[in-house]
């Protein structure tokens, strides 16, 4: 039959569906293998020729015909994987049923009445007169049905996998097959590298939108932050029901990793021909952050391989989650990390070499692989903290940040990036890595430093800073905690980076700033704290910011002297109406950009977005823990830090990513998106619930840690200006030399502990997570667009 025929017969076949009122019953296979016995169709074709508007038609005017095509295309795929689909036309079929069901569940989930449908048994369709007792299938819910006949379907030999079987006539035995002989590719595990099959990743690709499309139901529930609701299908599917589990994960993992989008050494060659790969490659990251979900509200801390017994006892285990924390050879966590650095460095390198490679796309979704590898397998995390592969994550990562940092549509992105750098930045051996040159100089649009990557992040975070997004605000938190973080490790940073952290303490001291919102003083402690871990523990190789601070010593001065008296407040507030730019860009001294840079662009207009919920603050993001002497770390109890004020703190804790009412004043940055709609609900006025008092202001003034710098401009200032009139120098690098050789030994205060804030998991994270790993999925799947047009209710799609 010509393909045009069969779609032809395919509309037929949906239009009978929709026009027919009666049940169309389930034994009248002549009607019902219209829908798959005879087509060819691609799942573009059953998108074109299945309109959301008559699939709703069906669910709404005749029910039972939706349920019996559900239930009918399930048994097919059921008794495919029970045949092993020897002949073309059962393959064919299967690909025709996996279609349709992709097509046809985000409606089933959209309506709250049929959410329930598929975990239903169907009584007498297609059953008749079996015993329940007897037929052990009979009383399974469809669900588990479509998910065990996907994952047999995933090793079915000939179809989805290279047969091992010699000879014309025999068959392989489904039932008898051991599936971990047939993992898809060499990696973690398995040594076995498959030859390349065109038709069995086109095959897996379909199966694996198909079980994406099953596990999207969590799009369907509004978001909570109840985090023991957990995904009914992901949670099926990674128990001990499913026997395939561990090949499956291991073949998801090492597919991912071991792709190359280089084109196998020829440049250039992904223009000669398609790279189905490429395709399932994006499939199967996919599925792997999606079903790697917390187990309930409890941070996952698996046991040890040893004790894993007792583990099996307590309740439903997410098996992708056990594997994946259970990898523990230095030779898998090498091939993971190498996998994962080549195929973020992907986009960079397509900047030198303009389409030498394949530009892929799914970098959001490999940071939140890499992100769950580091969160559940502490071994990875230390693996990866314990050479210097760790930079080869790190540069793409800022790469992203600054590339991303101007466009609204790519909010999610920056959190995901920044995040990964304050976990990594929890642990001490990140801050030491930072120290190496950086000499790669990948094309960014900042200025050109000769230094470490300590100073490339600085760099970085300085511009997402001052010409970033004001959606960033809430960021801001993380990014100087993370500077925090690894500021007692740096030996030696540059004259750029130094004047940047300076340009920054500038700007965040500005009476206005300090006085416009309730947390703002915050990231002045932030910076304070920086530059006395640098002053007190690596003062010998820090002349460049030694010389900054010397330089800038009026911005201390007049944070010491920083004025509290009511009318002081209101002319700084005045002040601001006047200036509403939060961080002046002008002040700041931007040299040439690198070379080979595009500056960072805002999102095209047209562009979707989804929403995304609000990120706890810095203070539930983090616990505080002290190095002690030998290095060890110890947790500090929670008391009131220098940074906690008490004023109503709720309203600037975080910011989502949904539209704003724009056009008022500034200050609606500091305010999470739902808590303004709140606002505006309960009353216009009270959106300035919140004044700076001079209470407020002293309770905060009296515990910036200014005694260290203090001191040193006491000590030094008298001694450079001494040698600029001796020798009459006007000549930094002399200056600079006299720094170098100085000492402040027994001059500074004893040096405080060093505190680090080690980010913590937490419900609010967890639910931030879910809805930007289904917005990632939601828009990167158009191609078909699977649940474009359906009423999503996880977060919110705008047009830019």
């Amino acid at each position: 039959m010509g393909s045009t025929d069969s779609k032809l017969n395919f509309r037929k076949a949906v239009i009978q569906l929709t026009t027919k009122t009666q049940p169309v019953e389930a034994t009248d296979d002549a009607f019902w293998d219209q829908f798959w016995a005879d087509t060819t169709t691609t799942v573009q074709d059953v998108f074109a020729l299945v309109p959301a508007a008559e699939i709703r038609a069906v669910r709404e005017e005749s029910p039972s015909n939706l349920a019996t095509l559900c239930y009918k295309a399930v048994e097919k795929l059921v008794q495919g994987a029970e045949s092993g689909c020897p002949t073309e036309r059962e393959k064919q079929v299967i690909l025709n049923c996996t279609c349709i069901l992709t097509r046809i569940l985000p409606y089933i989930f959209e309506d709250q009445d049929w959410r329930g449908f598929f975990w239903s048994t169907v009584p007498g369709a297609g059953r008749a007169g079996t015993d329940e007792l007897d037929d052990d299938d009979g009383a399974r819910p469809l669900a588990e049905s479509l998910l065990l006949a996907i994952a047999d379907l995933l090793f079915c030999p000939d179809f989805t996998v290279h047969s091992h079987k010699r000879g014309p006539d025999s068959v392989e035995n489904m039932q008898s097959i051991d599936s971990c002989e047939y993992i898809w590719e060499a990696g973690v595990g398995f040594a076995q590298s498959p030859p390349l099959n065109y038709i069995h990743d086109l095959n897996r690709t379909e199966l694996l939108r198909l079980l994406l499309t099953c596990f999207s139901e969590a799009m369907y529930l509004p978001p909570s932050s109840d985090n023991s609701v957990l995904n009914p299908w992901v949670t099926f599917f990674c128990s001990t029901e499913n026997r395939h589990a561990l090949p499956l994960f291991t073949s998801l993992l090492n597919v991912v990793c071991a792709y190359d989008p280089v084109g196998y050494g020829i440049p250039y060659n992904h223009l000669l021909f398609s790279d189905y790969r490429e395709q399932l490659v994006e499939q199967a990251v996919q599925i792997l952050i999606v079903t790697l979900e917390h187990d309930g509200g409890v941070p996952h801390r698996p046991a040890s391989p040893s004790s894993m017994e007792e583990q099996e006892s307590t309740g439903p285990e997410n098996l992708f989650v056990n594997y994946l924390s259970r990898i523990h050879r230095e030779e898998d966590f090498d091939f993971v990390l190498k996998g994962l650095a080549r195929l973020l460095t992907n986009p960079l390198t397509q900047t030198y070499l303009p389409n030498s490679t394949k530009k892929i796309q799914f970098h959001q979704e490999l940071l939140v692989l890499f992100w769950k590898l580091c969160d559940f397998n502490k071994k990875f995390l230390f693996f990866v903290l314990k050479s210097s592969d760790v930079l080869d994550i790190l540069v793409p990562i800022l790469y992203y940040l600054n590339d991303a940092r101007a466009d609204q549509s790519r909010v999610g992105l920056m959190h995901i990036g920044v995040f990964i750098l304050l976990l990594l930045s929890g642990e001490r051996n990140f801050g030491v890595r930072l120290n190496k040159p950086y000499s790669i100089h990948v094309p960014m649009d900042i200025p050109v430093f000769t230094g470490t990557h300590a100073d490339l992040l600085i760099v970085v975070f300085h511009k997402i800073i001052t010409t970033g997004h004001q959606r960033l605000q809430p960021l801001f938190d993380c990014l100087l905690t993370i500077v925090v973080n690894v500021s007692p490790y740096l030996k030696s940073l540059s004259m750029v980076a130094a004047n940047k952290l300076l340009h920054l303490l500038e700007a965040f001291s500005t009476s206005w700033f300090l006085f416009s919102a309730a947390q703002n003083h915050h990231l002045v402690f932030f910076l304070l704290e920086a530059f006395n871990n640098i002053i007190q523990y690596q003062f010998d190789g820090n002349c460049n910011l030694v010389y900054a601070i010397i330089r800038k010593r009026n911005v201390f001065h007049q944070l010491a002297n920083l004025p509290s008296d009511p009318s002081s407040i209101q002319k700084a507030l005045q002040r601001k109406r006047k200036s509403p730019d939060v961080i002046s860009r002008t002040s700041s001294q931007e040299t040439v950009s690198m070379e080979g840079s595009h500056p960072a662009v805002p999102a095209e207009p047209g562009t979707l977005k989804t929403s995304l919920v609000a990120i706890p603050g810095i203070d539930k993001l983090t616990e505080k823990s002290q190095v002690s002497e030998d290095g060890t770390m110890v947790s500090v109890p929670k008391t009131d830090s220098p940074h906690t004020v008490h004023p109503d703190q709720s309203a600037v804790a975080g910011t989502s990513d949904t539209e704003s009412n724009s056009g008022r004043d500034n200050e609606d940055v500091f305010y999470t998106d739902a808590e303004m709609e709140r606002r505006r609900l309960s009353s216009a006025s009270s959106t300035s619930f919140w004044a700076p008092t001079p209470d407020w202001v002293l309770s905060w003034k009296c515990k910036l840690p200014l005694q260290t710098i203090m001191r040193l401009l006491q000590v030094l200032v008298p001694q450079v200006e001494k040698i600029c009139i001796d020798k009459g120098l006007t000549d930094e690098s002399e200056i600079l030399k006299f720094l170098q050789h100085g000492t402040l030994v027994g001059l500074l205060p004893v040096p405080h502990p060093i505190l680090i804030r080690k980010y913590q998991a937490n419900a609010g994270t967890a639910m931030w997570f879910r809805t930007y790993m289904w917005g990632v999925v939601y828009l990167r799947n158009v191609d078909p667009p699977i649940w474009y047009d359906t009423d999503v209710r996880l977060f919110e799609i705008q047009r830019m």
